[in-house]
């Protein structure tokens, strides 16, 4: 069950994360009281997982999940450069997510 909050923590980020474009630098009320929704359930998620997961991994693999999933938006939402090296490098970090899963089981 940790692992699904963990999860859900680190999609709420990229929800927060992406957010923070559409805030115009928390100008746009609406835009800004989602991105502050979805920043405290996902730190309240995150909180949840850590009560049963080592807080290295949690964390680790919440700013991974998010950065991960704020990059792949990016390419497709707010038409970001998909280089070899962006998505060689977000493989990278997909890796090291598992890795760290199955180092904890």
């Amino acid at each position: 069950m940790a692992w699904i909050l963990l999860v859900l923590a680190g999609l709420l980020e990229v929800a927060w994360a992406i957010g923070l474009k559409y805030t115009e630098g928390f100008t746009r009320f609406w835009p800004t009281v989602g991105t502050v929704v979805a920043m405290m359930a996902s730190l309240g998620l995150l909180g949840l997982a850590m009560k049963s997961l080592p807080v290295g991994t949690a964390y680790a693999v919440w700013v991974g999940v998010g950065a991960v999933g704020t990059v792949i938006l990016g390419i497709t939402l707010l038409g970001e450069p998909a280089n070899a090296g962006r998505l060689i490098s977000v493989g990278l970090i997909i890796a090291g997510i598992i890795g760290l899963k199955l180092a904890s089981a």
